[in-house]
């Protein structure tokens, strides 16, 4: 049910309903009055009773300004993860060293909208921690929560939702095995046997999850078949833990009923997919669960049939079709998989596929298959936590997790991730390992924090990290950590103005890069910093052939990520060489590759040179709106720089242009309007073409009208306000 607005901009993050909502007419009205009347709302019940899929209807007939958005929670296992999660959840980038808390408050201060949390009886206290916390401090919101208990909040509503009653327990089987029978084509021969039907949901206790199992098994036996098998699993299952509430010990028989009717090659595949823990794709699958009784080869067609029986959920993603087990099943196949004894070798192997897949992507970065790679690391995110987590807690472990936490660093970077990236960076450079490999992942663990560090303007920790991976690395002799370490010195002295410095050390980067045969898009990145420096010390032509080169190595390896920030310093050096027009046609791209790619920092330094553009082409007022909806942006982009002599000189060039046409009054209402949108308004509003409507505040006051004025001066040749030399 993701909505849009007029303008394209997402307008909430609800999934779509796949199949036919049967019932719950009472419930949805209580559940509606509650929303309408109170800010925290938890749906309870017991597990497979139906409390995501109600509220998932009722969110989606509310109407907050600023929409419906869903955080699932069922994949995470740590509690330091919920904010992550809820960050994720809403499309937030932050580069800053703020906590992900921090910057939702922010981001939710002046907001209208309805959050739901989905899956939270794991993790009640540190969802009740961060609701009171966002509640207490922004007032236009309300919470949703989903779980088998109550978060035990000040001023929580409660709506307990029971079974389905007898006769839309009926109606669910049989609308549910009506469409199976449209889509497979065999007759669920429910006329026949209506009594046995409701037989068969009053066995079952209206549990939705399990009557939804029983229609999956319609398709080869009928109602009294599946009726008389599931007393045998009664009789089989319910001597077992006798302190369970009786619905508890319903579903757990149903599921394991299910389990029962499976054969040993699809209760296998049960089992060893609860290692996954989140979505997964195909070849995961084949690679992880085969083996020993489950050939490679058979893993589609047992997948199929699970798929068939509703254990398992299809989703389309950016990254293509992907698996989804349901908690409750999961859990189910979790304690059969600890039975077996062969959960570690399937962790083990969990852990190989997502660190080859970490490796691929890290190579494919710099290739075409950049975007793919992206949206294949954003939907593999619960599993590559998993498998990191399971490197850093593990003896003997440590190296692997050193290993992925830096290869991830296009992820972290590239991709608005450096608060989380920074977490399990640093936890893994606290481990020692020994060991040629091991000190290999360790170095480069090192300078990949340097990096994240530099880009949330953490400095010191920053440089304790680049000097402790290059003594480790001289001291080893290992040239590619050196040239690394020198790198990202380079470009920390670059941000703190120390232009000499820095051009030295991105040469000597550069140098070393080009000894050892290195090339992707850090060292591309090393080229476009060093620009830079030559920008800031006057050299605008030397600065211009270093990007071309660049942009051309970027073109000839489908390279989109760097050659965002060599069109950047193009686009200022055609601002300054009076050609606005090609300026304005390279930011545009810029600043939609760095969008795509949630690079907060690339997106931000593009609309800030879009405005000095605008204001340049007698666009005042627009360019106000632009400056201010930079305003917004840069809280969340880590680097601290509006004092730097280099990076400050443009940003303050067009307020002075804007503020001589406008006058104070009217500049600041631009600004202020412009500060109102939200980052993919604010791209939307910066990519428009010129003389393309817009929406602007009227004129009011004394405020002079705007007037069409060419640009008075040029700032010292310093492309951006802050910050643009580094990749965000």
């Amino acid at each position: 049910m993701r909505d849009l607005r007029r303008d394209g901009v997402p307008h909430g993050n609800l999934p779509l309903e796949l199949d036919a909502f049967v019932g719950r007419a009472t419930e949805l009205a209580e559940l509606a009055g509650a929303l309408g009347s109170g800010r925290l709302v938890t749906v309870t019940g017991t597990g497979g009773v139906g409390k995501s899929r109600l509220a998932a209807r009722a969110a989606a007939r509310c109407a907050p300004r600023d929409g419906v958005w869903r955080v699932e929670l069922a994949p995470v296992r740590d509690e330091e993860f919920v904010d992550y999660a809820v960050v994720e959840a809403l499309g937030l980038t932050d580069h800053t060293t703020r906590l992900p808390r921090d910057a939702l408050l922010a981001h939710l201060a002046e907001r209208e909208l309805l959050l739901v949390l989905d899956g939270v009886e794991h993790l009640v206290d540190a969802c009740a921690a961060l609701t009171t916390d966002l509640l207490g401090r922004a007032p236009g919101l309300r919470v949703l929560a989903v779980g088998r208990r109550p978060l035990g909040v000040a001023g929580e509503r409660q709506v307990p939702l029971a079974p389905l009653g007898a006769e839309e327990a009926v109606e669910l089987l049989t609308v549910r095995a009506g469409q199976r029978h449209l889509a497979c084509g065999y007759d669920a021969g429910l006329e026949d046997g209506h009594g046995d039907v409701r037989e068969l949901c009053r066995r079952l206790d209206g549990i939705p999850l399990a009557i939804e199992l029983a229609a999956g098994r319609l398709d080869a036996l009928s109602p009294g078949q599946v009726l008389q098998r599931l007393d045998d699993r009664f009789r089989l299952l319910t001597g077992g833990d006798r302190t369970s509430l009786p619905r508890h010990r319903t579903l757990r028989t149903a599921i394991g009923w299910s389990h029962e009717l499976c054969t040993p090659a699809e209760r296998l595949l049960w089992a060893r997919l609860s290692v996954f823990a989140g979505p997964f794709d195909l070849e995961a699958a084949e690679y992880v669960c085969s083996g020993e009784g489950l050939p490679a080869d058979d893993v589609l067609d047992v997948l199929s049939a699970l798929l068939a029986q509703s254990l398992l959920t299809r989703e389309e993603a950016p990254a293509g079709a992907r698996y989804r087990m349901l908690d409750t099943v999961r859990a189910y196949g979790a304690d059969w998989l600890e039975a077996t004894g062969d959960a570690t070798r399937l962790r083990r192997r969990h852990r190989d596929w997502y660190m080859g897949l970490a490796t691929w992507c890290e190579l494919e970065w710099f290739s075409p298959r950049q975007r793919e790679v992206a949206a294949r690391v954003d939907a593999e995110l619960p599993n590559l936590r998993s498998a990191l987590e399971y490197c850093l807690t593990e003896p003997d472990e440590a190296h692997l997790g050193q290993y992925l936490a830096g290869a991830l660093w296009f992820h972290w970077v590239g991709c608005g991730r450096l608060s989380e990236g920074r977490r399990w960076l640093e936890q893994a450079v606290r481990l020692n390992v020994e060991g040629t490999a091991g000190e290999q992942s360790r170095l480069k663990a090192l300078w990949v924090l340097g990096y994240v560090a530099i880009l949330q303007g953490d400095t010191v920790p920053a440089l304790a990290a680049l000097q402790e991976c290059r003594e480790e690395a001289e001291r080893s002799a290992n040239p590619t950590a050196v040239a690394y370490a020198e790198h990202r010195t380079g470009c920390l002295a670059l941000v703190t103005d120390d232009m000499p410095r820095a051009e030295t050390l991105l040469r000597s980067a550069l140098r070393r890069y080009r000894e050892i045969g290195e090339l992707n898009s850090n060292v591309l990145m090393g080229q476009v910093e060093l620009a830079m420096t030559r920008a800031f010390q006057g050299d605008l032509p030397e600065a211009v052939r270093l990007c071309e080169d660049v942009r051309q190595v970027c073109e000839d390896h489908g390279e989109r990520w760097a050659r965002g920030y060599a069109l950047y310093v193009l686009a200022y050096a055609a601002w300054s060489d009076g050609e606005p027009e090609r300026a304005r046609e390279l930011l545009a791209d810029c600043l939609a590759g760095a969008h795509r790619f949630r690079d907060q920092l690339g997106s931000v330094l593009a609309v800030e040179l879009l405005a000095l553009v605008t204001v340049a082409d007698g666009n005042a007022a627009e360019a106000a709106v632009l400056q201010g909806a930079a305003g917004r942006m840069w809280p969340s982009v880590g680097l601290p720089l509006f004092g730097s002599a280099h990076y400050n000189a443009p940003h303050e060039l067009c307020e002075a242009a804007a503020r001589e046409q406008l006058g104070d009054e009217r500049y600041e209402e631009c600004v202020r309007h412009g500060s109102r949108l939200g980052r993919r308004e604010a791209v939307s509003r910066a990519l428009r073409r010129p003389g393309a409507p817009a929406s602007l505040p009227a004129p009011r006051g004394s405020g002079r009208r705007a007037t069409a004025g060419a640009r008075t001066a040029k700032p010292a040749a310093s492309p951006t306000r802050k910050g643009g030399e580094t990749a965000g």
